[in-house]
């Protein structure tokens, strides 16, 4: 993961982390800049900050802001191996970049918010391994063993 200051190529990148102080990341949050979302670089970052394109908006950030947000090409994507959402830990997080299985299930996963690029985190596993708990957009959600098995990510973090 790299900070947002140090990106030397312009393109679509995903947030992967917010560092600094409670202020800055509450601020970035009422924004919608959480880990998890997307923004497009249209300026290379120096001295005088960075231009980006986020939800619709050309956005400038200040270097110090910059230095605050960790980044990832999702052009980095293709050699990334996935683990389904079955096999990730408690307390780990992971972004989405596959959903298989049915065009039913697909919709239906979807409309409960998993969709690709998204950040989710397993938040408790039942005793007997079904269903899952996870966080997906500040919200909890039980899944089926079965159902989770088709949702495909890469982890983020060993917390």
């Amino acid at each position: 993961m790299t900070l947002l200051s140090e990106i030397k190529q312009l393109g679509k990148y995903t947030i992967v982390g917010i560092n600094g102080d409670k202020k800055l990341t509450h601020h970035l949050a009422e924004m919608g800049m959480i880990t998890g979302q997307n923004l497009n670089i249209i300026t290379l970052p120096n001295k005088n900050g960075a231009m980006i394109f986020f939800q619709g908006q050309r956005l400038g950030i200040s270097p110090e802001i910059s230095n605050s947000i960790e980044v990832k090409s999702l052009k980095d994507d293709q050699n990334i191996p996935l683990d389904p959402l079955t096999k990730v830990k408690i307390k780990q997080s992971g972004i989405i970049k596959k959903i298989s299985g049915d065009r039913v299930l697909r919709k239906h996963l979807m409309d409960m918010g998993l969709t690709k690029n998204t950040t989710v985190k397993v938040e408790k596993v039942a005793p007997l391994g079904d269903p899952i708990e996870i966080i997906v957009r500040g919200y909890k959600l039980s899944l089926r063993k079965r159902d989770a098995n088709n949702i495909l990510l890469e982890v983020l973090n060993d917390e």
